[in-house]
């Protein structure tokens, strides 16, 4: 098992499903899990979980929150936020 982080950025209000609640725009972290594919002659992994670290929902905004997302549902809110005319 192994662990990838990664920064994302988005520049205006975004959804992610399974999040209840609009997010600002700015700079997010997200960890990404995968495990070993046994069996090969090199070493492959496999996605296994995303989570996406946002800011407490009110009145807990001090916290952060650890969310499981889908790699797909974080993709598409990228590409929706990038098509987003600039402002």
């Amino acid at each position: 098992m192994r662990s990838r982080r990664e920064t994302v950025h988005f520049r205006h209000p975004f959804r992610i499903k399974g999040i209840d609640r609009q997010l600002a725009p700015g700079a997010y972290e997200v960890i990404t899990d995968e495990e070993m594919i046994e069996g090969l002659s090199f070493p492959g992994f496999r996605r296994v979980a995303t989570m996406i670290m946002v800011p407490g929902a009110p009145p807990q905004r001090a916290a952060m929150e650890m969310i499981s997302i889908s790699a797909v549902d974080l993709s598409d809110a990228q590409r929706i936020d990038a098509s987003r005319p600039h402002e």
